[in-house]
């Protein structure tokens, strides 16, 4: 099926102007400035986004696709993610992992989700293992799980936090290793995804890292690096030296000593670290929980996948241009994975696309070519949205 876009102010995320473009199996196979006369033969559809802001499908690159949680027992496992969950938010591309719970919930298991996700139309990686050492792999090495499962782009871990291993830099740069390896026998972004709990460590045992070691600082990839303004800003710091570091759009309360996604962006923005090197992700379906001085969960929440829309949205409402704030949820995350035709708008690309409505939320949300949310509404549900429960 073709399909004929017109009249759409393209942010690519560069803005762009009024452009029309065509879709064609799955990938944006034109784009220009004047309508095509296309052959009746050809069967093209035809739309007008009459002038709205049309901006590539934003790419989520921390989420909890199976259900995170578990931390106050089994009851507390967060349920799996289903497909409009994402798309209802604009989210076109995922890559998913595991948290506290490597013991009961499995990379297999993570795998198998990511097939799903693909089967019903979004784009999906993962990162291998979880929060522990040794990592949890399929293959029996980070290397391995990296060099021979497709869908495998990197390693997940965890630091500064009383649920992690407590790894040594021994630990942490052997892992690493096997993470950049792998990712350089295959093309692939080969990270050392980091979990940063809210410990007084910091990111210390990175910056040890990059001392001691040969290694890219692009491998390592703290997340969750608002949780706390002084982690904040030691992420700066190591943005400047070239890691890649990743907000998370958590709900943030008054007084709280953490930076909202929105707020944070902005700061690193301003703050002269490399622009094309921030990244904010949701943490869709992983247990955000509160714990006491004993390490007790004291209360939770749960992260939503629609925290990236809202958070772009805030931005936008704050006077924040789109061009400026964008490539965060969109170019600069398909650049850190090594994901060249997501992330942004141009011919050969996948049609992962979102169309703004004039306050700057999500109205149409297009993956690989099929719509899946049209006027605010889910047009693709996933393969058990629509079941119900029968009555006793």
């Amino acid at each position: 099926m073709l399909e004929l876009l017109t009249n759409a102010q393209v942010h690519a995320p560069e803005p762009l102007g009024v452009r029309h473009l065509l879709i064609a199996g799955g990938r944006i196979a034109w784009i220009g400035e004047e309508i095509p006369d296309l052959p009746a033969s050809l069967g093209a559809r035809t739309r007008d986004i009459e002038g709205r802001r049309l901006i590539p499908g934003l790419i989520d690159a921390h989420v909890h696709l199976t259900g995170g949680g578990g931390e106050a027992g089994a009851h507390t496992k967060v349920p799996p993610l289903a497909l409009s969950r994402f798309t209802r938010g604009g989210v076109t591309s995922v890559v998913a992992l595991l948290g506290t719970d490597d013991a009961t919930r499995h990379p297999r298991e993570l795998v198998a989700a990511v097939h799903a996700l693909r089967n019903e139309g979004l784009s999906a990686w993962c990162y291998t293992a979880g929060y522990h050492v040794p990592p949890v792999t399929i293959t029996g090495s980070v290397r391995g799980d990296i060099a021979a499962i497709e869908c495998i782009i990197g390693v997940k871990s965890a630091i500064s936090d009383h649920r992690s291993s407590q790894p040594t830099l021994d630990e942490l740069l052997r892992i690493a290793s096997e993470a950049h390896v792998g990712g350089v026998m295959t093309g692939k972004a080969g990270v050392l995804h980091l979990h940063v709990g809210d410990g007084a460590r910091g990111l210390a045992l990175i910056r040890e890292a990059l001392e001691h070691a040969e290694l890219p600082a692009s491998v390592f990839n703290p997340t969750h690096v608002n949780r706390r303004k002084a982690l904040f800003d030691e992420a700066i710091a190591l943005a400047k030296l070239g890691c890649n570091v990743d907000i998370t759009a958590f709900p943030v309360a008054d007084g709280e000593d953490a930076w909202p996604a929105e707020t944070a962006l902005v700061r690193y923005l301003e703050s002269g670290a490399p622009p094309e090197r921030v990244t904010i992700s949701s943490d869709g379906g992983g247990c955000l929980p509160v714990f006491d001085d004993d390490g007790r969960v004291a209360s939770m929440d749960v992260g939503d996948p629609g925290a990236l829309a809202r958070t772009l949205r805030a931005l936008l409402s704050a006077g924040q241009p789109l061009e400026r704030v964008l490539p965060a949820f969109t170019s600069n995350v398909a650049w850190l994975l090594r994901l060249p035709r997501k992330g942004s708008i141009a011919a050969g690309n996948d049609a992962d696309l979102v169309v703004l409505d004039n306050d700057g939320g999500i109205r149409d949300v297009m993956a690989n070519g099929v719509w899946h949310a049209m006027n605010g509404n889910v047009t693709v549900a996933g393969s058990f949205e629509t079941m119900h429960s029968s009555t006793v």
